[in-house]
């Protein structure tokens, strides 16, 4: 599995499982498919910010 820690691993329409803001606290993961990345950083310790094509944005766990 890719590392959701860099920036090089992810590209739009990827299938990714994302943490929400909201849902941290708990762990609970949100999946869908990137639409953008708004990290612009090569790498960050928490996941790499993207917008799913429904509009969530958290920060990338695992890609598929």
């Amino acid at each position: 599995m890719k590392d959701g820690n860099l920036r090089s691993n992810i590209h739009p329409g990827d299938a990714v499982a994302i943490i929400l803001k909201k849902d941290q606290g708990t762990g609970a993961l949100t999946f869908g498919r990137v639409a953008d990345i708004l990290t612009n950083s090569p790498n960050h310790p928490h996941g790499i910010k993207v917008r799913l094509a429904d509009g969530s944005v958290g920060r990338v766990q695992e890609i598929y």
